[in-house]
């Protein structure tokens, strides 16, 4: 079983900024990339960012200039700088990874339980 847990979220001004983390723990044999992902109120869960295992990243357009994703591997950690926050960016920010645990050929995508950013104009 794999587990996510994310840390960070909270309430901020426009302007402000945030930075989440997001840890796995479990039994896996590797994390192929992690990312972060958001669902506002009455929308659909979207991308934000993704790092893989060999440092690529990529942005949502919406984000791009603003927030910013790292890693550090050996932690199997992943964060979310997040500069220059808008209304806009409000939302729960979902930890996502894409992990090969023993018995399996592929990948798996695992999900943390999510964290609010809530950003007042």
């Amino acid at each position: 079983q794999v587990q996510l847990v994310e840390s960070g979220g909270g309430l901020v001004q426009a302007g402000g900024s945030l930075r989440l983390s997001c840890v796995a723990s479990g039994r896996f044999l590797s994390i192929d990339a992690m990312g972060w992902y958001r669902q506002a109120t009455g929308k659909q869960r979207e991308l934000v960012a993704i790092r893989t295992r060999g440092g690529s990243t990529n942005y949502a357009d919406s984000v791009k200039g603003r927030l910013t994703i790292s890693g550090d591997n050996a932690k199997n950690t992943v964060y979310l700088q997040m500069n220059s926050l808008k209304a806009e960016d409000t939302a729960v920010y979902y930890c996502n990874a894409r992990v090969r645990v023993p018995g399996t050929y592929v990948a798996s995508a695992y999900w943390g339980q999510g964290t609010q950013v809530t950003v007042t104009s």
